[in-house]
């Protein structure tokens, strides 16, 4: 059937070291897709793998998984650690997390310079998240203003980039 189609077409690149076939691979062993048995070790154990090889998607999967503890041991150092690559490689959601953990530790600041940045990406949570501390008071209106004003720059360069591929693909 096609999930065999696919899930041979997915280990013929995981047999190439393509870290984003070994990464995808991992997800369908963590979900149980494709006619695979769910595996969450077998899944931490390639994104380990496609993480060596570079993998932004991966080093954001080993941080949910460390941070769950599913299929490795629960470890918030080694989670923050992973996020923290995938973040440095513009990943939106580790850098998410990132303000997460910082948060629920306490450390309000550094939370909010995460979710800043995340603003900045065009990250729509990551503004409200921004606006719930400033109504709690652990962040400042300049913050919450500048996560405002940066997340619409993100949006609006989204927007033109796609218009502009529009154009140039002839589209209307």
């Amino acid at each position: 059937g096609d999930a065999d189609v696919e899930l041979a077409r997915i280990r013929a690149r995981v047999d190439k070291n393509d870290p984003t076939a070994i990464c995808l691979l991992g997800q369908k062993y963590y979900h149980g897709n494709l006619g695979l048995q769910k595996d969450v070790r077998r899944a931490a154990e390639l994104w380990t793998e496609a993480a060596e090889l570079g993998s932004n998607q991966a080093f954001f999967e080993l941080g949910l998984a460390y941070q769950r503890g599913e299929g490795v041991e629960q470890n918030e150092k080694k989670a923050v650690h992973f996020y923290t690559k995938a973040a440095k490689q513009g990943h939106v959601l580790s850098r998410n997390n990132l303000g997460c953990i910082e948060g629920v530790r306490g450390n309000h600041n550094r939370a909010v310079r995460h979710w800043l940045i995340s603003a900045k990406m065009g990250d729509t949570f990551a503004v409200e998240k921004i606006k719930n501390m400033f109504m709690i008071g652990f962040a400042t209106k300049e913050q919450y203003a500048e996560a405002l004003t940066g997340y619409q720059v993100a949006v609006e360069e989204m927007r033109s980039h796609d218009r502009d591929e529009a154009k140039r693909l002839g589209g209307c």
